[in-house]
């Protein structure tokens, strides 16, 4: 059993070092919510996923903050643990909230994993000793520009290219790419970009051989997915929708995707990540872990996740310097030619945290601190 010392929050503004764009619009920098667990000597660090603005859920930095220093990290302090498992039931009163729930738990399982002297993906319940990468690639100025990105990251070595798309960029878009490469491993995603009206333009996609088409309908549905699905001989494949493990059960049963993206902020943490993992595996579902412009703490706990082994598809866990101009970890996150990322063997993350540029980038901070212990 251990108790947390004191909790600090800081956001963070950092500038991604090329534009990004989906569906939702163009992102240039990030607004990140980070907090550092103390515990007994050892310090841990877990990063909030969400957005400047509440598009890909309901949730932005900003609720996260209020939300993290008013009812969870209080909740946390108080609170005996013995371990990450642990914080599920002690937020458990505070509905909603995933992503500033994952930041708190996800710091808690690094710090059992120093406490313990083990790896992070160890800890986790991770085989792996390699995860195979894949990258996305937004929403392009040009299709010649886009095939230009594409060269680059194969040239790279990443393992699956996948395109963000919405109406008016998709179809042409995969018929250029297949036109060059016909062989890749190609994907897409759509955030949510379509409708009803669209499912015979989705399923005319068919013919450019996708490994996935991802979150094409509703962020909240699992019904016309499955009814698209039908209509469908690619793989649909879910993000959104899938809040849980109950979600993933749902969403299998009514064979309204046949591949599951992992993100575990949006999952609520770690606890909830392998409970979707192992759900799916039972049902022969492949999971991959999905990326949200993380930095490399984050970063470092999706490959401790992608670590398990039904995480079988290439994730979205892609180097450092494919979104930042310099990391807050050192070493950096790199991928190898082949596109792999070597999983960690050290104990915790396997980073270290760049205090300098960390401070550097703060432009608020809070820190919250245990009540004094009465001995008996």
């Amino acid at each position: 059993m251990f108790k947390i010392d004191a909790i600090h929050l800081r956001e963070i503004n950092l500038p991604l070092a090329h534009p990004f764009e989906t569906s939702f619009g163009l992102t240039t920098g990030r607004r990140i919510l980070l907090v550092e667990l103390e515990s007994d000597g050892l310090t841990a660090w877990g990063e909030c996923v969400a957005g400047e603005h509440p598009y890909f859920s309901d949730e932005m930095i900003d609720t996260a903050w209020i939300i993290t220093e008013s009812e969870l990290a209080p909740r946390l302090l108080d609170a005996e643990l013995e371990g990450g498992g642990s914080c599920p039931e002690i937020f458990r009163q505070v509905r909603g909230h995933r992503m500033a729930k994952a930041a708190l738990e996800n710091a808690v399982w690094d710090l059992e994993a120093q406490s313990e002297r083990v790896p992070l993906a160890q800890l986790l319940g991770g085989t792996r000793t390699v995860i195979a990468c894949g990258v996305s690639i937004g929403i392009q100025p040009s299709i010649e520009q886009l095939m230009d990105n594409i060269a680059t990251e194969l040239a790279a070595g990443y393992q699956r290219i996948k395109l963000k798309c919405k109406p008016g960029w998709d179809t042409r878009v995969f018929e250029a790419v297949r036109a060059r490469w016909p062989e890749i491993t190609l994907s897409c995603d759509a955030n949510s970009a379509y409708r009803m009206r669209d499912f015979d333009h989705i399923a005319s996609w068919d013919q450019f051989d996708l490994l996935m088409i991802e979150q094409p309908l509703w962020y909240d549905d699992f019904y016309f997915h499955s009814m698209l699905q039908k209509r469908l001989e690619t793989d649909l494949c879910l993000d959104e929708s899938i809040r849980n493990r109950r979600d993933a059960l749902a969403a299998i049963d009514m064979e309204s995707c046949r591949i599951i993206n992992i993100k575990v902020g949006r999952v609520g943490g770690f606890s909830e990540a392998i409970a979707v993992h192992n759900a799916a595996a039972e049902r022969g579902i492949p999971v991959w872990c999905g990326g949200m412009l993380e930095t490399g703490i984050g970063r470092a706990h999706n490959i401790a996740l992608s670590s398990l082994s039904n995480f079988s598809l290439p994730g979205d866990v892609s180097s450092s310097s494919r979104y930042w101009s310099q990391d807050i970890i050192e070493p950096e996150v790199t991928v190898n030619k082949k596109g792999e990322i070597v999983v960690p063997t050290s104990t915790g993350s396997g980073y270290n945290i760049h205090r300098e540029r960390i401070e550097a980038l703060t432009v608020r901070r809070q820190t919250l601190r245990a009540k004094a212990r009465v001995l008996a």
